[in-house]
């Protein structure tokens, strides 16, 4: 994914899945992630049906979200992240899959 300056791979797991991240670019926001972190869990992803509808929710609800819009990820699916305040301290993904 050179657009998000990173290498991915995702392994299937029964039902869910583990993606695999490594930054290619140094200013990359993974890199940056892991200068200041460290190695480990980034962030936690769940599919959803209708990944508009869902921010629309969230927005509604007082969520801080990252992705005002959905945007193509990994497999070409949609994604969008919630930020780490509104998730419990945990940086979420939402995935509508199939796109």
């Amino acid at each position: 994914m050179p657009e998000q300056g990173v290498e991915a791979v995702m392994l299937g797991a029964g039902e869910g899945a583990v993606e695999l991240i490594a930054p290619t670019d140094p200013e990359s926001g993974v890199a940056r992630y892991l200068e200041k972190r460290g190695e480990g869990l980034h962030h936690i992803a769940f599919e959803v049906e209708d990944l508009p509808a869902a921010l629309d929710q969230l927005r509604a609800e007082g969520a801080e979200l990252i992705d005002q819009a959905p945007r193509v990820g990994l497999g070409g699916h949609l994604i969008a992240f919630v930020h780490p305040k509104s998730g419990f301290g945990a940086l979420t993904e939402l995935v509508q899959a199939g796109h």
